[in-house]
């Protein structure tokens, strides 16, 4: 017996030494009867590092819902079959999946509905893309507020450790400054997902600028003192988009 309990804590690694499994990112769901819109919509949301799913009516939106389960769901007030409102009614006895409704009535009174049976957020068409995105991003954040980011990340041979303030990879200091340090941390949170200049910039500064490219010679940096070491991560670029971190 004593043999077995030995073989078996030979067998089975600690934690700290199993694979890094990144996390998938966000599910949307956009529903929209409009297919311009919906793809539109779709689109943006991909190409800022969600996955997205469609629905083009009620019945269609309840349904996917629940048997995907998405982080949010964009949902259109005006629906053929079930509308918005009874969507939104319906989902939220189920469930407190975050909604952001889309309306193309601007009164203060739809939009007032829209709050009261239980939407979190809502944008009038004719809508900007990126407006969208920074919405479903904020609320997003809003509501997962209790899942903080570790303290440490381990990915491969490199380690973070927040609290402590310091990167290192085999054990040897990257010597990160404190913007290099946060963009870091930042990126090798959600690995393999893809974050734009702007995100990058709104977490950086609290602010975003089309013209700031502060980001850039940053990421330069600190692909050299990740690349200075064999087998380390990386980071990719994404061009026209932004960044993402990778495990080589």
């Amino acid at each position: 017996m004593k043999e077995e309990n030995q073989l078996s804590s030979f067998i089975l690694p600690p934690p700290s030494f199993l694979p890094y499994t990144p996390p998938m990112p966000e599910l949307i769901l956009v529903v929209d009867d409009e297919p311009k819109i919906a793809r539109l919509a779709r689109d943006y949301l991909e190409k800022n590092g969600y996955r997205v799913l469609t629905a083009g009516d009620g019945q269609s939106a309840l349904t996917t819902a629940r048997r995907e389960k998405p982080d949010l769901i964009v949902l259109d007030l005006m629906l053929p079959n079930i509308d918005g409102r009874e969507v939104c009614k319906i989902l939220r006895r189920e469930s407190d999946v975050p909604i952001i409704m889309l309306t193309a009535l601007a009164e203060e009174v739809d939009q007032i509905t829209g709050l009261e049976i239980g939407a979190d957020d809502y944008i009038t068409k004719p809508f900007s893309p990126r407006a969208l995105v920074a919405r479903v991003r904020a609320l997003l954040r809003r509501t997962r507020g209790d899942n903080k980011a570790p303290s440490v990340i381990r990915i491969g041979a490199l380690e973070i450790d927040a609290e402590r303030y310091t990167a290192t990879i085999h054990g040897k200091s990257m010597h990160p400054t404190p913007n290099e340090f946060k963009l870091l941390f930042i990126l090798a949170s959600h690995p393999g997902q893809t974050l734009t200049r702007e995100q990058l910039l709104e977490d950086l500064h609290g602010a975003a600028s089309s013209i700031d490219r502060s980001v850039d010679s940053h990421i330069k940096n600190l692909r050299k003192k990740l690349e200075a070491e064999s087998n380390s991560p990386s980071i990719e670029t994404v061009y026209g988009i932004g960044y993402r971190f990778i495990e080589r």
